[in-house]
């Protein structure tokens, strides 16, 4: 975000202080109402500026200054910041009607179809089609149970590949991404493709979706995103992403018929098309459409999740030993630690939600936009405006968690609080009518890769050196540096 602005106010300089003279002589437009407190802002750009290179942290402090509920402009469009439990539950629970659509962006309308996933849909007749589809026929338990022998099999494959290591250095990170990322092909697409150009562009997708676009918040300067070469990477992608698609669909409709069991998410779409379910007609663009949802949500929080919570029981290693010793009495000594054991693993789930809490995946979830007009904690909030909720924030917030910096699987263990969206100080995956539905899906595959890691190997880190735990800024927080560690077999 940063560097766009820098390259933006360096080479338009002249034209900015004419159009902020401008905007500021003849612009009479005053709010209404009872407003959130904001913090001062700039003609033109509003508080773009104050973001920086990482919005939630940024955010967090301002709100720190003027309190949990506050307003502040990208651009030209007014934002909503919430930063606590009780902001997060009046969003996402009280007034969720209100507050269930998305705001439109150009990037995820070109990239979605029009936005005709799941995800990025606004509120209205077709999205909740769309959900209904996601939560009847792909991520059902018995869905997500039937998936079981891929990620099992993908498991396996990764503790050979470490196994085959022979004890040098390994980078656990890269094949973190790969067990993902084929897991999620193989649910999604019915087989793995591993090729380097296809981890390329799923990648630049990743960082696609997270990249800041000028024209969505100061429309008459969309040519800024032309400029940065921005929109020519957008268009790339989405072209590549529906070639690879159209191939992957005519595969399925030319292939054999195959049983339900082994029906990936692909063949139960074009399944749900052919049946046209009382009389609603799924186009081939929304099924690639959701498809891509698919990938978005599947691989990209559901690695970095995992690379956070074994960074984090690098750092700690005590921690670290509790969880090997639960796994190695759950495991009792057989090849592996498989689903059927993992809700007798109280600790290994308290680590991942203590890992969700401190590195919350995607830091100010995906934005929301108000329907109506609303009074929200006192405060008039007008339709149309564009709602971030900082979950890093709240799960960091003192004043509900003890020491909420440090890293303390502990606090799980004697508290109801879950990150399924019914608890508001922890939601990692959203909450209310928006709340992502493939939690399921996700945290079985969390639960199953951490759970065997920890049971078949011990890990020192390259050189006895501390591990970096710098961020890099998108749509999810990633771990700037790789996992490089040394993976010792144990004898279970």
């Amino acid at each position: 975000m940063s560097v766009t602005f820098q390259f933006f106010l360096i080479s338009c300089l002249p034209l900015l202080i004419f159009l902020i003279l401008f905007k500021t002589l003849f612009s009479s437009s005053k709010p209404h109402g009872n407003l959130p407190p904001s913090p001062p802002r700039l003609p033109l750009i509003g508080n773009l500026h104050q973001l920086g290179s990482s919005p939630h942290r940024t955010l967090q402090a301002m709100a720190q200054t003027y309190g949990p509920l506050m307003m502040i402009r990208l651009g030209t469009v007014p934002v909503l910041v919430a930063s606590s439990v009780d902001a997060a539950r009046e969003i996402l629970k009280t007034h969720d009607l209100a507050f269930s659509s998305r705001p439109k962006s150009k990037i995820t309308d070109k990239i979605f179809y029009g936005s005709k996933d799941i995800a990025f849909s606004q509120y209205g007749e077709y999205w909740r089609r769309v959900k209904s589809i996601a939560v009847i026929h792909l991520l059902t338990n018995k869905r997500v149970q039937s998936y079981r022998q891929v990620r099992e099999d993908e498991m396996s494959l990764m503790i050979k590949k470490i196994g085959e290591a022979h004890e040098s250095v390994v980078n656990l990170s890269e094949l973190l991404i790969s067990l993902t990322n084929n897991v999620v092909c193989r649910v999604a697409l019915g087989r793995t493709y591993d090729g380097k150009k296809f981890k390329g562009l799923l990648e630049r997708f990743l960082v696609l979706l997270g990249s800041f676009t000028v024209g969505s918040y100061i429309p008459w300067l969309r040519w800024v995103d032309r400029l940065s070469g921005l929109e020519g990477r957008t268009n790339e992608i989405a072209k590549q992403f529906d070639e690879f698609l159209d191939g992957v669909i005519e595969e399925h409709v030319n292939k054999k018929v195959v049983g339900v069991e082994a029906q990936d998410v692909v063949d139960i779409l074009l399944e749900i098309q052919r049946d046209s379910m009382k009389g609603f007609r799924l186009e081939l663009n929304e099924i690639k459409a959701i498809i891509l949802d698919v990938f978005a949500a599947g691989t990209d929080t559901t690695f970095t999740n995992l690379e956070w919570a074994i960074s984090e029981l690098l750092r700690h290693p005590q921690t670290m030993k509790k969880l090997q010793q639960e796994a190695r009495e759950i495991g009792h000594g057989r090849s592996m630690i498989t689903e059927d054991n993992l809700d007798n693993m109280p600790y290994l789930k308290a680590v991942l939600k203590e890992t969700l809490r401190l590195h919350t995946p995607i830091p100010l979830l995906v934005p929301h936009e108000s329907t109506q007009d609303v009074k929200l904690l006192g405060y008039d909030i007008t339709a149309g405006t564009q709602v971030i909720i900082n979950a890093w924030a709240i799960a960091m917030d003192g004043s509900v968690w003890e020491e909420p910096d440090k890293f303390r699987p502990e606090r799980f263990l004697d508290t109801p609080i879950d990150y399924k969206g019914f608890h508001f100080e922890l939601i990692p995956f959203g909450a209310g009518r928006r709340g992502c539905p493939g939690i399921q899906f996700a945290m079985v595959v969390n639960e199953l890769v951490l759970a065997n890691l920890v049971y078949k190997f011990d890990f020192t880190l390259t050189g006895g050196e501390d591990l970096d735990m710098s961020e890099t800024i998108g749509l999810t927080v990633h771990k700037k540096c790789p996992i490089l560690v040394v993976a010792t077999p144990c004898v279970n």
